[in-house]
Formats: C-alpha cells, structure tokens, sequence
C-alpha cells in the first residue's frame, strides 16, 4: 500500500473510533457510565494498566502513544502482547484489548493498586485476578466503556473509553510509581542505531531518530503507527531479559500461555540517547520496584519520553 494509502486507512479508522465515541456517550448500550474518579474498591487506582492486542490484523493501536510505559511480554505461539500504563494522561480511545495473563498479575503488584482493562481471561485465571491487590475492570464491569470498531474483525477490534471506567489520570508520570526518574544518562555506552528484539514468532525494533530524539518503533518489521498515522517512539527501552516458563494455564485453543518472571534478577541493555547500556535489572519480591543498575552498581535513569520495558526470553534479545 502506498503511504497515501496508509494515512487515508489510517484517517478512516480515527474517525470511526471518533464516532463510535460519541455516540456511546449517552449510554446507547443501555447501561450508565461509572461516575469518574470511583473505584471499586472504595478508593482509587494509582494508574491504569490496559491489555493490548499485538497481532498484524490488531494494528494500528489506538492511544498507545499516551502511554507513560509499554510493557512488551510473549504470549501462546510464541507471538507478543502489550500491557500499557496510564496515569499522566488519557486518550479518548485505547485499543484493541485483549485478554490478560498470568504473568499481568505478578508484574502489576509494582504498582499501588492499579486498575486493570482487559477483555477477559482464562475461566480458571478469572478468580485469580478477582483475588489480586488491583481492580479489574473487564467488559463485564464495565460495559458502558468498551465498544467494537466497525472496521475489522473480532477479537481485534474491541476499545475502551477510559474516561468511563473507575479511574483518573494523576496528571504524574507512572514511572514513578516504579521507583524511576528522569535524569542524565550513566557513563559510558556505546553508540547504537538500532536494536531488534525477538520473540519465537514476533520481533519488535527500535531504530534511533536523532532529529526526533526518539527511538522509533517497528513490529513484526513494519513500521509502528497510531491510528492517526504517526511513528510511535520510545525515549528510553529497556530490554529486560527473563525467564519464560509454561505455566498451569491455558488458552481456549489448549496452548499453554507462557508465564514470564519478574521477580529475581538478570542483566538487561537500557536504549536511551542513541547509545545503549549494559545493565542489570534486580526486584527482591513481587511487592518489590524492579531496579536498574550499570554493573558497576550505578543507577539507571530515564529519558524524557515514553519508557518501553520489554520482557525478552534469555538468549533472544
């Protein structure tokens, strides 16, 4: 498709998400918003954390571009999904959303209590999130918030209206709930240009801008794009590598989802400025921030920008 073509397809689908937002907002499901800034624990959730679907026929993402952080972890079929957190700000539209995994669970207990938007889940995981220190705010719970874009097929085509759901933007950055800071990079480094990281069958590459200080974002190859046509990019990545083990569920089809760990440590190479940097990447227990060290015990900060933490199976980065 020519780059024409990709910014109409791309035009097309903002004003259908547009449209479908508007008019969802008097309640045309004939349910009533849940009043903002509620939770249904009886306070409110620190930062919002949305599944996103990875796939081709998913893309472009909507609102993935606000995002403070982009997790990136494997999934069944050796493909890749995202988990975004919001807190400094929300768009009007996030999607598409997925389902949630295991491995969701274990990392978000980083964060005070988080909401979590997602569209469903293993029947056995269901009592598992129920039970988890978050609040889960599937379709079921909230169905006023979420709609089906007309312009490709289910499961790919689901969004949530974040502003229907019980959570407000801090107006803070979520970095900080992790224990992070913005501030001058470590010494050292070495000069890079681009970084690939892979999946068994999915890859995602950053490939340094200079002019718009950014590392830009590809998928599976193709260049990464927001539903309005523009790159998405990083200011800093952070290529986590980890363990990736069966776990005891399984997917509707009978594959068995993965299960990444979080908790322990490892080394990992922080992207920031056009150069990268070896590092090592510790979180003591699952109620734990995950800290990020030069080997010679310095810490890591980020750049300004989105922060994208990408969980890569030892030996695949």
């Amino acid at each position: 498709m020519s780059a024409a073509g990709v910014r109409t397809s791309a035009a097309a689908l903002f004003t259908a998400l547009l449209l479908a937002v508007t008019a969802a907002c008097t309640g045309g499901d004939g349910t009533s918003p849940t009043p903002r800034g509620s939770s249904p624990s009886g306070g409110r959730a620190a930062v919002l954390a949305v599944k996103i679907d990875n796939v081709a026929p998913a893309r472009p993402h909507t609102g993935l571009e606000r995002a403070d952080i982009v997790y990136v972890e494997q999934v069944e079929a050796g493909l890749s999904r995202i988990l975004a957190v919001y807190s400094s700000a929300l768009p009007p539209v996030i999607g598409p959303v997925r389902s949630a995994r295991e491995t969701d669970l274990e990392l978000l207990r980083q964060f005070d209590r988080p909401a979590l938007a997602f569209s469903g889940a293993q029947s056995r995981l269901l009592p598992v999130i129920d039970r988890a220190p978050l609040d889960p705010v599937p379709p079921s719970k909230a169905p006023g918030a979420y709609f089906r874009g007309p312009d490709r097929p289910a499961p790919h085509n689901l969004y949530l209206r974040p502003q229907r759901i019980p959570f407000e933007a801090s107006g803070v950055n979520a970095v900080g709930e992790l224990g992070l800071r913005v501030g001058a990079p470590p010494s050292g480094g070495e000069r890079e240009g681009s970084r690939t990281v892979r999946y068994p069958s999915a890859s995602v590459t950053f490939t340094w801008s200079a002019e718009r200080e950014r590392w830009l974002v590809s998928l599976d190859g193709s260049p990464a794009r927001t539903t309005e046509g523009d790159r998405l990019g990083a200011g800093t990545v952070v290529v986590q590598s980890v363990t990736v083990r069966p776990s005891d569920f399984r997917d509707r089809s009978g594959n068995t989802s993965p299960f990444t760990e979080t908790v322990g440590s490892g080394d990992a190479v922080v992207l920031r400025d056009g150069r990268a940097y070896e590092a090592r990447w510790t979180r003591s227990a699952t109620d734990a921030d995950t800290v990020y060290t030069t080997p010679d015990g310095q810490r890591v900060d980020l750049a300004e920008g989105p922060l994208w933490i990408l969980y890569a199976p030892r030996g695949g980065a």
